[in-house]
């Protein structure tokens, strides 16, 4: 049966002196005060068998009983026993006017006992209890506040929205505070904090450098080395030069000095900046080197000569210059070859401006401007005179820089300092070089391996000078020479090269071709002014 709205009503209280009949008999059950009329609804005052009012379970509060309940003359269904089929629950007729009280899921009393106001009930189960709608009873709330007069308390509105605004704000300052420190954070990564930007740096360097480094060798032949203006009738150029000894005498390329001719202009500055005017005291087109001198100049710093026959490929070398104008520029490298035989120069059409060189070849840089320049060694000794370059845009031979303008593409050559030593100990003595020569007309068309003596007269001359080394030593028109000393000989120049290498007066061994037959002949080198 299901459990009234209002609770379950208790047994009437036997009669002083009268105990209950749990055995007695009827038919007539006791009527349930729910089913004898209208619900009184959930505030009605529930009142007992005496008159009494009952304490709602769970309210603290009395309710008056709707109806009085008739003591039953029949048995009375103990507690937990099921109600006999034969005695149903009687029910008032009639529509409930009002909604039903919420259901009172608290302890039901013993048969027997009432329930007093502030007494607590004790704790029975109710048989066959029915589930109860879900009211305000199981609507439970963690985060309200405790709970008044022991009755559940719904959830104030005001609270979620207080709630609501609170992490809304909470959001927003979080978003605001983020925007902040991500804007604060760019500026202190862009501009370094909100003073101003200090870079770190390192302290002065006041090591020197090892005397073999390029900054040590650079540190002791910059002082020794000049720049040469040069300024003609006709044209200009700049071209580098070097000191070779107190009475102020400079080496340089006989290209550089050219344009000055006999009445042009030489300005000589040094690395310290001071500017000195320069004669020509000598030169020679045939070995393409010159010697100008600067009077009145004081603190001159002459560079140490080295020795050219003593260098080995792949020898470190510094060249010092002033490439397109720019003073005191060292570059460095190493010696990639030794004896190229070259030749510069031969704008005049007679051959007579012709150099021939037995040179040093190298990888340091050197461009338009090197000309005249030292190359030195690891210990800033001169081993040769920069003089020409194998440029991108010329298709011949190698040639001065004043023929070829294009950029270094690391051929570089240098005339070896022995050669240029006896070269400029002539030019200082006598204003003149001498030249070694084997006294033949040599043929420079022939096209064949070797260097063949031509077999007419040119000029007025006979092919073998007669007298000569060559025809002392037994050589004649139409011989090729095919080695110089045991090295092989592929042309004219080649043979004039190696022969210009040595001094009037040595010895060679020369290696000719003859009807077929190979023989070798030596002979002692003449000398000559003329070239």
């Amino acid at each position: 049966m299901a459990t009234p709205a209002q609770g379950t009503v208790l047994p009437p209280r036997p009669a002083p002196g009268q105990a209950a009949d749990p055995g007695a008999t009827g038919s007539q059950s006791a009527p349930m005060d729910a089913a004898a009329g209208p619900a009184a609804g959930p505030d009605a005052p529930q009142e007992g068998t005496d008159g009494a009012f009952l304490p709602h379970p769970g309210d603290g509060g009395p309710r008056p009983a709707s109806a009085t309940a008739p003591r039953a003359s029949g048995p009375q269904p103990g507690p937990g026993g099921p109600h006999p089929a034969s005695a149903p629950a009687l029910h008032a007729p009639g529509p409930h006017p009002g909604p039903t009280a919420p259901t009172d899921h608290g302890p039901t009393s013993a048969p027997g006992h009432a329930h007093l106001p502030g007494q607590a009930p004790a704790s029975h189960p109710t048989p066959n209890h029915a589930p109860t709608p879900q009211g305000a009873w199981h609507q439970y709330d963690p985060w309200s506040a405790p709970l008044q007069g022991g009755g559940p308390m719904a959830p104030a509105a005001g609270r979620r929205a207080r709630r609501g605004q609170l992490v809304a704000g909470a959001v927003a300052l979080a978003l605001l505070a983020g925007g902040v420190g991500g804007g604060i954070g760019a500026y202190v990564e862009r501009y370094g904090g909100l003073s101003d930007i200090k870079l770190s740096q390192s302290g002065a360097d006041e090591g020197g450098r090892k005397p073999d480094s390029v900054a040590g060798i650079a540190q002791r032949a910059l002082p020794g080395v000049v720049t040469l203006h040069v300024r003609g009738s006709a044209e200009q150029g700049t071209g580098t030069g070097f000191v070779l000894d107190h009475q102020g005498h400079i080496l340089t390329n006989n290209h550089v000095v050219e344009p000055a001719g006999s009445g042009g202009e030489i300005s000589v500055t040094f690395s310290g900046g001071q500017t000195a005017k320069a004669k020509v005291v000598g030169r020679d087109g045939g070995y393409d080197l010159a010697v100008v001198q600067v009077e009145g100049v004081a603190g001159l710093r002459p560079l140490t000569l080295g020795n050219s026959d003593s260098v080995r490929v792949g020898d470190p070398v510094v060249a010092i210059g002033a490439p397109f104008d720019l003073a005191n520029t060292v570059t460095s490298g190493i010696i990639s070859a030794k004896q190229r035989p070259i030749t510069a120069g031969g704008k005049k059409g007679d051959g007579s401006d012709v150099s021939y060189v037995d040179a040093l070849q190298t990888d340091a840089p050197i461009n338009p401007g090197n000309s005249g320049g030292p190359l030195v060694d690891a210990k800033a000794r001169v081993i040769g005179i920069n003089s020409a370059i194998r440029a991108a845009d010329s298709g011949g031979g190698p040639d001065g820089d004043s023929q070829a303008q294009g950029g270094s593409i690391g051929l570089g050559f240098a005339i070896p300092i022995n050669q240029a030593k006896r070269v400029a100990e002539e030019l200082i003595n006598t204003g003149r070089a001498t030249h070694p020569v084997i006294g033949v007309t040599l043929e420079m068309e022939y096209t064949g391996d070797g260097a063949r003596v031509s077999e007419r007269s040119k000029d007025g001359r006979q092919p073998v000078l007669p007298g000569g080394p060559g025809a002392k030593a037994g050589i004649k028109a139409g011989d090729v020479i095919t080695k110089v000393d045991g090295a092989p000989v592929h042309s004219g120049e080649e043979l004039i090269v190696k022969i210009r290498s040595h001094r009037p007066g040595d010895t060679l061994v020369l290696t000719l071709q003859r009807d077929g037959k190979e023989r070798s002949v030596r002979l002692s080198l003449g000398s000559s002014s003329t070239g």
